[in-house]
């Protein structure tokens, strides 16, 4: 009987593969869009697995990593929506799923625009969808912020000045309705964003950096986390530093309180070396 239920399993997930990959070109385009809404399909087997979706769960990871292994990002972003079906509250689901979108497949797209819908994709995925199935998970809100630190406020993608024009109309579009609910922030945790580390510029990504790395912090318990949620927030900060040195003071204090947390030699050396580069 068990045989035989798993292989009912394994012809299911292969009817679902063959679904999803009847006609790449659509899927791929609707995974930009709205990548974790379920097709009835997929709902019926997921429906129909019972307590066999572990065993599903652990034979699309398997196929995961091998699309993965091979650069083919394109159906490894289809496949990888299945685990958030499959297991919602699994904040690894969530990160590894969200981390594909918005990094290894955007930059396969040709265009800036085509870059955008992925890192977008991802970006929604991550606040949208796994933070409503996990909000006290501080691991999804190091990834979300990291996403606003790294991908859409750093330099290090060709298209990140065009992420920042999107992310600019989004704010702005919030603000002249004064509606924030479309991008699950909340006016008064901005403005106690600013009143903890300087008035910011919402337009811009890093403010939303600190946003979830805060909002992280509040639900995080276990050192690690808090650690890395503090190194986002001063990270953060001494970029911010660097163009405005008003903000350098906020960045210390950040600095330090890592640093009572966490005390190690090399924060340390860093804090030594900040308040010596202004004169702190």
């Amino acid at each position: 009987m068990k045989k035989a239920l798993v292989i009912v399993l394994l012809l299911a997930c292969a009817g679902g593969a063959w679904w999803m990959q009847r006609d790449e070109g659509r899927a791929t385009r609707a995974a930009a869009s709205q990548v974790a809404a379920p097709s009835p399909v997929a709902e019926m087997i997921v429906a129909g697995l019972g307590g066999f979706r572990g065993i599903a769960s652990e034979v699309i990871w398997f196929r995961a990593d091998r699309l993965q292994s091979e650069g083919r990002y394109g159906e490894l972003a289809q496949l990888a929506t299945w685990l958030t079906y499959l297991e919602p509250h699994t904040p690894e689901v969530w990160a590894y799923t969200a981390w594909n979108l918005a990094f290894n497949v955007s930059v396969t797209m040709p265009t800036p625009a085509d870059r955008w819908r992925w890192v977008s994709a991802g970006l929604r995925l991550l606040r949208d969808d796994g933070l409503s199935f996990n909000p006290a998970n501080p691991e999804l809100y190091r990834e979300l912020a990291w996403l606003f630190l790294f991908k859409m406020g750093g330099g290090l993608d060709k298209a990140a000045d065009y992420y920042q024009d999107e992310w600019r109309k989004q704010i702005e579009a919030a603000r002249a309705s004064g509606d924030w609910t479309p991008l699950k922030m909340e006016p008064e945790k901005m403005k106690a964003v600013d009143e903890a580390y300087g008035t910011q510029d919402w337009t811009h990504p890093y403010a939303s950096a600190l946003y979830w790395a805060r909002e992280g912090l509040s639900v995080a318990t276990k050192i690690e986390h808090r650690h890395e949620l503090r190194q986002i927030i001063y990270q953060t900060l001494m970029l911010e530093s660097r163009k405005d040195p008003r903000f350098a003071a906020a960045t210390l204090r950040e600095l330090e309180a890592t640093y009572r947390e966490y005390p190690h030699p090399g924060l340390l050396d860093l804090i030594g070396h900040f308040r010596q580069q202004y004169g702190l």
